[in-house]
């Protein structure tokens, strides 16, 4: 016998084991053991299957990684309004790159690392900024570019 956990909002997750019923004021219960590990391993068994990911699944994983849609939306470089329409529409595939990049985030999550999370927000932040003049010079060693944030060398 196994248990149906459609609770996790993924109508196709069943546990095997490491759940208990019980009695509760309002009818019966499932108390589930480790429910932290148990939403890490459905994460990441969903990013490993091949097949494009969902509006269920992104709403799992944005959840999992604890961001708003707004905060996605951002980090996907969309709009908070397309956001939840790729969440709402049941039975079709999210974009390719938005697909890749949830599912890296998600990785970096389980990981704990921060570089690609880190990273995208700076770029979605910077999006949104003015950009600055690039200054070339020739020289000995070769071009060199300044701006207002960086000096950078190219032979």
């Amino acid at each position: 016998m196994s248990y149906h956990y459609a609770e996790c909002g993924l109508d196709y997750v069943y546990l095997e084991n490491g759940y208990a019923y019980h009695d509760t004021a309002y009818g019966k219960g499932v108390a589930i053991a480790h429910l932290d590990g148990l939403h890490a391993a459905i994460g990441k068994w969903v990013i490993e299957q091949p097949a494009a990911l969902r509006g269920a699944e992104l709403r799992f994983l944005r959840l999992e990684i604890e961001l708003t849609q707004r905060g996605l939306a951002d980090i996907l470089g969309t709009t908070e309004q397309t956001l939840r329409l790729w969440e709402k529409g049941h039975g079709k595939a999210i974009p390719g790159p938005a697909d890749r990049l949830l599912r890296a985030l998600y990785l970096e999550f389980l990981d704990r690392a921060g570089g690609v999370r880190e990273m995208v927000e700076r770029l979605a932040k910077a999006d949104s900024q003015r950009r600055p003049v690039a200054r070339m010079r020739e020289t000995r060693r070769g071009w060199t570019a300044k701006s207002e944030f960086a000096e950078a060398v190219v032979t």
